[in-house]
């Protein structure tokens, strides 16, 4: 009986390893995907500058006296927000700490995370219970969340100076590595489901369709990104037309066609709303593959969210971007992501 409880260890280990990583991840995932929330909620309520100063470890108490909160105050005032907008609208203390509030909450959910991860894997990688092959893929993952958190400030601190606002560029880069992470999560986890279920199992592949999607709603991220940075979604509060125009009148192209493309609130505003046809286009062409290779669960998942996607972003535009409908879309991107991925590991499971 000895012999048989030790001759065994390695398949149990397979067995049950995959299940706990898979809880794990998804988990990871699920507090990534607060973390998108949160962030637009910082976002819409003008939060992100509040912090002026990137501490790791010590900031990770809020102030605790009226002193320490009335220092956290006076280095705000320092900044071009505060001294063009917010100290002459007549900013008060208790509005200070509304703002600092929702920059905390993202910060340390982000220290949540990171701990979340680094943690659990580490107990997975003394107790052998990571599937090979699988180690450099989460160390991956570990790596580009701690990145992250470096692209946060460095998008705060383009606010800091010159600006009273952040860089849409690095507001884009810090939201797109968000959703990059959570893709990398769900997808890692799908991987080790399919190894659960079949220990021969190879991990998925992006086939050349599949890539073609990602990018083209990887594009609809971006410009969805630019269109919050610049606070684009504000230039037009009717739809489909854009203030009684197809073409928004006020597009300045004085310095060039692709500046103008990066840059001006009513082209990327007009772009975002126009290519999420095509976006909406290759995610039907996708959710058709997904049920034809029996994912329909997925196929499902992917027509509802770019569904919903789709009506919020415009009662987003037609209500002059009401926060909880803005958030909503933000948020509903994230799990437009999610179910994507989804669905082109299904059909990378079925080209593997």
């Amino acid at each position: 009986m000895d012999t048989a409880l030790t001759s065994h260890p390695a398949s149990e280990t397979a067995s049950a390893g995959p299940t706990a990583l898979i809880n794990w991840l998804m988990g990871v995932a699920a507090l990534v995907f607060a973390m998108v929330v949160v962030g637009g909620i910082t976002r819409l309520t003008e939060s992100g500058l509040s912090i002026t100063e990137w501490k790791p470890i010590t900031g990770t108490l809020p102030p605790l006296s009226e002193v320490t909160w009335m220092s956290e105050f006076e280095k705000y005032k320092q900044i071009p927000e505060y001294t063009q907008i917010n100290g002459p609208a007549g900013m008060t203390m208790a509005e200070f700490k509304f703002i600092y509030f929702w920059e905390w909450v993202h910060r340390l959910l982000g220290r949540v995370i990171g701990l979340a991860f680094a943690l659990p894997l580490a107990w997975f990688w003394v107790k052998q219970a990571i599937p090979a092959g699988y180690k450099p893929r989460l160390l991956a993952l570990l790596a580009l969340g701690g990145l992250q958190g470096t692209i946060g400030w460095w998008m705060v601190s383009s606010g800091l100076s010159a600006r009273t606002d952040v860089s849409h560029y690095r507001l884009a880069v810090h939201l797109l590595t968000a959703f990059i992470i959570l893709g990398g999560l769900v997808w890692t986890a799908l991987d080790l489901k399919a190894l659960v279920k079949n220990p021969a199992a190879k991990p998925a592949r992006i086939n050349l369709f599949t890539a073609l999607v990602f990018a083209i709603l990887f594009i609809q991220m971006l410009f969805g990104a630019w269109v919050a940075g610049l606070n684009a979604g504000y230039v037009s509060n009717s739809w489909p037309l854009m203030n009684d125009r197809l073409y928004p009148d006020g597009v300045d192209t004085t310095k060039g066609a692709f500046y103008a493309l990066v840059n001006d609130p009513y082209l990327t505003h007009f772009v975002h709303r126009w290519w999420a046809w095509v976006a909406v286009f290759a995610l039907i062409l996708l959710a058709r593959r997904v049920k034809k290779a029996g994912g329909r669960s997925a196929f499902i998942a992917i027509h509802s969210s770019f569904g919903v996607q789709i009506i919020l972003g415009i009662a987003t535009v037609i209500t002059g971007v009401n926060i909880v409908l803005a958030v909503s879309h933000q948020a509903v991107g994230a799990l437009l992501v999610a179910s994507t991925v989804w669905g082109a590991h299904i059909l990378g499971n079925k080209t593997a």
